[in-house]
């Protein structure tokens, strides 16, 4: 007669027992695992809700779009109370749920319409308002621009790097160079570049801006108009050698005569002036003796 096995024994035969062919445990052995060592798979969905597109379309992107708006069309100096948390909040569920590529291609296809508006706006402006107007809508888009890389930041950082290998302000910059600057360098330099022989046509930090916003946007525009962007920007020009002293005396000697004859400047009459042997030179008292120094 067989004897029955005690407990330990019953316990390492249960331990020894096949697997089966796919080399899981069977199901009465997996119930035996304790609580701790029991896989837990957490799902994305499970711990915020599912967002539907549906969702996205009439609740989370409507309030991403109102604050880009309100921040594109800021006055340059003036802050919005727009709540940033709340913002970054939608930005972090969306992308949890799948919606990024969507949310990236909305938010590009609303820039793109303000700026295909701006630079039509532009298009129509007077000549005498042209540069100001120019300067003020690069302003405003540079400063809405600090607003709203932050607010997609966690788009920016698990979609735009790491799936478009890109940076999200950056390509935002790119849209202002292919929509607006480019649309007007033809009209835009050739102002600029006549203000630069009418002194203050255009205000000084007017013109400081507008050449280092654009040399920072499109480096390739400085050879195109070396004298302009040199007065703004360091190591613009090439070097200067000895055999080139020369031609700037020559360009120096012509840009001041240019400027007495257009602007009508004199070197002044010297014929009202004393000559040096006229001048008599008196002879300044000793106040700061004592009287009774001797």
């Amino acid at each position: 007669m067989e004897e029955p096995m005690d407990e330990q024994s019953a316990e390492e035969t249960s331990v020894k027992q096949p697997q089966n062919s796919e080399g899981d445990q069977k199901p009465a052995e997996r119930k035996k695992l304790p609580s701790l060592l029991r896989p837990v798979v957490i799902v994305p969905s499970a711990v915020m809700g599912a967002i539907s597109m549906e969702e996205y379309e009439m609740q989370y992107w409507p309030k991403l779009e109102n604050a880009i708006v309100q921040l594109l069309t800021q006055t340059p100096g003036d802050y919005i109370p727009i709540s940033y948390e709340q913002m970054y909040s939608c930005v972090y569920k969306c992308v949890c749920q799948q919606h990024s590529e969507r949310m990236y291609n909305d938010l590009m296809s609303l820039v793109i319409g303000h700026l295909q508006r701006v630079s039509q706006e532009l298009k129509s402006s007077p000549p005498d308002v042209y540069v100001e107007r120019f300067n003020f809508a690069m302003t405003q888009y540079m400063q809405a621009l600090g607003g709203i890389a932050p607010i997609f930041n966690y788009m920016n950082r698990f979609y735009v790097s790491s799936k478009l290998n890109t940076d999200l302000k950056e390509e935002l910059q790119k849209l202002f160079t292919l929509h607006v600057a480019e649309q007007h360098i033809s009209t835009l330099f050739p102002m600029l570049q006549e203000a630069q022989n009418r002194p203050f046509a255009v205000s000084p930090p007017t013109m400081a801006n507008i050449i280092k916003t654009l040399h920072s946007l499109k480096p390739d525009l400085a050879p195109q108009y070396p004298d302009l962007f040199a007065r703004f920007i360091p190591n613009v020009l090439p070097q200067v050698s000895a055999d080139d002293l020369p031609r700037i005396v020559e360009e120096t000697r012509r840009w001041q005569q240019e400027l007495l004859e257009r602007e009508g400047f004199g070197r002044g009459e010297t014929s009202r002036k004393r000559s040096g042997d006229e001048l008599q030179t008196k002879p300044t008292p000793l106040s700061f003796m004592p009287k009774n120094s001797c």
